[in-house]
Order: structure tokens, then C-alpha cells, then sequence
């Protein structure tokens, strides 16, 4: 694999998916709308209740419309991550990602490519939703934005993976919302999206236990940390990790001698 070549194949990738999102205007004010409704509508009573969240290990005090803006930044890419499998199903179907992955470069180069560009494409939502809150007096750090952005790339990675994963497993367009909510709402809400984890334990030990080790809520600590200028390297450690596997597991799953599409009958996809 040339390097030219690569980057040809990968820059072209990339222009196709923004473009895909560029004229799905739709698309666009949902993802938007989505998270700012329930920043707006939700975080205001969940501050008059809360007050202010602690979150361990650094004892780190910021106002819970800023916790749950964070927590509403990880829904914002985990709906894309779920999007873009939305759109590797159709092109699946369509023909075209055949004729994607009948190229000579390398299968994974080409997956990575695919999760690359779902990856950039949220980033582009998540600083547009912070534009947003800023307005709204809902604010971090100047130097947040920037520590924020490597965060932004391996969690968009991290949820791409995973829908990439769900792709591979689905066979037809139909069956996708299914698949799509019994997956998202369970991540979101067994989280610390929207409450820290001392206080799920206070609640139920078990939602506790599910909501540590949902790869989702490593995922959003990650962010929340990063907007501060902080690392957390427990949560960075088990973010990457989760997307090794995700990642792994979907390439396996887009092998046509190997993965799911030998179970399914349907030779390359």
C-alpha cells in the first residue's frame, strides 16, 4: 500500500462522508437540537435539586449545567457513532460499499477510514453544540476547548467502532432502529451522562456496578476531565481499550472468509 495512494483513498472518504452530512440538513439540526433540548429543558431543575457535582479523584467542582453539557457532548457522538452504521448498512445494501471494499487497499484501512470520517464529522457537532451553550452562559475554560479535541477523536473512534460493530452483525436497513435503540438508550442512561457515580450509588448499588463499567461512561470521564485541562488516565485507558476491541471485532466482522457476512450467506458485502 503506497502512501499516495492511502491518502487519495482516505481524503476521499473523508470529503464523501461530509458531504453525505453537509446535505442531510436534517441530520444536522437533529443532532443539534437533540442534546441543546435537553441541556435547556432538563439541567436547569437537575441544578435547583443538585446544586453542584463533585467528581472524583480530583475533587473537581463545576456546575451541573456544565456536567450535563458534557454528558449531552457524549450523546451527541454516540447517536453518530450509531449514524454512521445507519449509513454503512445502506451503502451496504446500495452496492456501494462493495465496491468500497473491493479496492486494493487493505480492508482495515478502509474501515478505519469509514470511522475516521464518522469520527470528524461529530467532532463538527460537538463544537457547534458548544458554540451554542456559550451563549448561554454555559462555559468552560478557553484552554478546555483545545485538551478537549483529542478526547473528541478517541471517543468518536471509540463509538464509531462500536456502530461499525452493530453494522456488521445487521443484515438488513429494516431491522437497524431496533438494534440502534436497544443499544443507545441503555449506554446514555446507565451512565454518569447526567449523574455522577457517587450519586448512582446512592440510588442502586447495581446501576452502580452497570454504569462502571459501561465503556459509555469511561467515555464521557474522559471528556469532562479534558474540558478541564485534567486526564484521566483510568478512563483513557479503558476508552482505548474499548475501542481496540470494538474495532477488532468489527474487521473480523467485514472479512467476507471470516466474519459475519459468511454466517449471513452474502459473500462480500
Amino acid at each position: 500500500m503506497k502512501s499516495r495512494h492511502a491518502s487519495i483513498a482516505l481524503n476521499g472518504i473523508i470529503k464523501r462522508e461530509l458531504w453525505r452530512f453537509l446535505r442531510q440538513r436534517e441530520r444536522f439540526v437533529a443532532a443539534l437540537v437533540r442534546p441543546l433540548v435537553w441541556l435547556f429543558v432538563f439541567a436547569a431543575g437537575f441544578r435547583s435539586t443538585l446544586g453542584i457535582a463533585i467528581i472524583p479523584p480530583y475533587e473537581t467542582y463545576i456546575l451541573y449545567e456544565v456536567y450535563i453539557a458534557v454528558g449531552l457532548i457524549g450523546m451527541i457522538q454516540l447517536f453518530n457513532g450509531m449514524q454512521s452504521s445507519l449509513s454503512m448498512v445502506y451503502d451496504r445494501e446500495m452496492g456501494s460499499m462493495k465496491t468500497l471494499l473491493i479496492s486494493p487497499l487493505p480492508r482495515w484501512f478502509l474501515l478505519t477510514g469509514k470511522l475516521m470520517a464518522g469520527a470528524f464529522v461529530s467532532i463538527m457537532q460537538v463544537y457547534t453544540f458548544l458554540l451554542v451553550a456559550w451563549f448561554y452562559d454555559i462555559q468552560a475554560p478557553w484552554l478546555g476547548y483545545l485538551t478537549l479535541l483529542p478526547a473528541l477523536i478517541l471517543v468518536g473512534l471509540m463509538l464509531g467502532a462500536l456502530g461499525m460493530l452493530l453494522s456488521s452483525f445487521i443484515k438488513q436497513l429494516e431491522n437497524f432502529a431496533g438494534i440502534m435503540n436497544f443499544v443507545i438508550f441503555p449506554m446514555f442512561f446507565m451512565s454518569t451522562a447526567l449523574y455522577p457515580l457517587w450519586k448512582i450509588k446512592e440510588s442502586s448499588e447495581l446501576l452502580h456496578t452497570l454504569a462502571s463499567y459501561n465503556p459509555f461512561s469511561q467515555a464521557v470521564e474522559l471528556l469532562r476531565f479534558a474540558l478541564y485541562g485534567q486526564f484521566n488516565a483510568y478512563a483513557f485507558v479503558y476508552t482505548l481499550v474499548s475501542f481496540a476491541i470494538f474495532m477488532g471485532v468489527a474487521i473480523w466482522g467485514y472479512n467476507p472468509s471470516k466474519g459475519m457476512m459468511v454466517k449471513k450467506g452474502g459473500g462480500p458485502p
